[in-house]
């Protein structure tokens, strides 16, 4: 690993020449190539990443023709670098850090961030833009000239990046790059829907609306906060298998409810339903399935899926004024970025967090198109790339 002696400062302030995937054309294969980045400007920090995974979430934008998609761009947001160089009024870090990119701001300065209610920064509101958070314009380009477009803030998929310090947090040196990658993205979500969103109880029911990557972070989430009954519902039986390792107690398939639906089926196994649901795909019709599976009164439904920008949900009025459930979105899974990662880091070093489970895969960066074919197969649950 690269430590605070790897970088002399002989590239601070200066352009430097790297290798990145680029996303050139919608659903079209990446294409590797030199590209120019940029020396941070004031509250940003360049970094040398080290590993970046694949979240499903970089293939969803992969294939959009129309806005948000845009191309050419440079995907990738789970990953874990080196602090290179920083611009001025960045007092956070140092070249040489060891730091995670997160695709969600925590400013630490406005209400929302110094709220324990939310983790939604108000300064810097998620949007799926293609520029840097404070202006509108990139640190990339190619070797033509050309500007290359961003990608959740983070944009991995290249040897370096240019990251605002509002979506940076600085972690230990002593968890391995090729496990803290996962906690930049999809297993913090999954695990924090569970711990912060949720705040799931001791001795409670949990379901979980399918079981990829995220929908089994929720699971040992749910496990870590000391659920007894954890759901998994998917329509891959190989599921079961890989469901266990994370805690998950018992197993829906819905092809196989015969005459029932999903919801009846789990209301019957928890006596009237699951004390928390959370949907991980992105499908209306499941947050609808999820929310008629929770407990009336004190049921959680909690959606992390990511639809379609049109998706509409559709609820019977009465039923909600009725049944005292509860219905929330959950972006990062309701974590603090700043506080909380470092405290999931410091639980896998504990043993707690299981994240070796979750990496399937690892290969080369100029692999990268083999790691979105196995995605797209459903052959892994994250793919690591070391791009080195």
């Amino acid at each position: 690993m690269a430590d605070v002696n790897t970088f002399n400062g002989l590239t601070k302030g200066k352009p430097i020449r790297c290798k990145a995937a680029i996303a050139r054309e919608a659903g079209q294969p990446l294409l590797i190539e030199e590209v120019i980045v940029a020396p941070p400007k004031a509250h940003e920090v360049r970094i040398k990443i080290l590993c970046t995974s694949l979240c499903y979430s970089d293939i969803t934008f992969w294939k959009l023709k129309d806005p948000p998609g845009c191309f050419p761009r440079i995907l990738g947001h789970e990953a874990v670098g080196i602090v290179e160089s920083v611009g001025e009024e960045v007092n956070e870090v140092e070249a040489g850090d060891f730091v995670i990119p997160v695709f969600i701001a925590d400013c630490g300065e406005c209400k929302d961030c110094k709220s324990s209610e939310s983790n939604l920064c108000s300064k810097f509101p998620f949007t799926v833009s293609p520029w840097m958070p404070r202006e509108e314009s990139s640190r990339f380009t190619d070797l033509k000239g050309e500007t290359l477009f961003h990608f959740l803030f983070v944009s991995s998929f290249s040897q370096y990046t240019v990251v605002d310090i509002a979506h940076l947090t600085k972690l230990d040196h002593s968890i391995p790059p090729n496990r803290a990658c996962l906690l930049s993205c999809g297993v913090s979500t999954g695990i924090g829907a569970a711990w912060r969103a949720a705040n799931v109880q001791p001795g409670s029911s949990v379901a979980i609306f399918g079981l990829g990557a995220i929908g089994l972070a929720v699971a040992e989430g749910a496990r870590l906060c000391g659920a007894t009954k954890i759901i998994g519902v998917d329509v891959n039986p190989e599921k079961i298998v890989i469901g266990k390792k994370f805690g998950v107690t018992d197993f829906i398939n819905p092809n196989s409810c015969e005459d029932k639906s999903v919801s009846q089926v789990i209301n019957e196994m928890t006596n009237g339903g699951a004390d928390y649901c959370f949907e991980c795909v992105g499908m209306a019709s499941l947050v609808q399935e999820a929310y008629a599976s929770c407990r009336k009164g004190w049921g959680k439904t909690i959606m992390l899926g990511v639809d379609r920008p049109d998706s509409q949900l559709s609820l019977n009025s009465v039923d909600v004024l009725c049944s005292g459930k509860t219905l929330v979105g959950s972006l990062f899974g309701g974590l603090k970025a700043k506080s909380d990662i470092p405290i999931l880091a410091k639980r896998y070093m504990d043993k707690e967090v299981r994240l070796d489970d979750f990496v399937t895969h690892e290969m080369k960066f100029d692999e990268i198109n083999k790691a979105f074919k196995l995605l797209l197969d459903g052959n892994c649950l994250r793919c690591v790339m070391w791009m080195d």
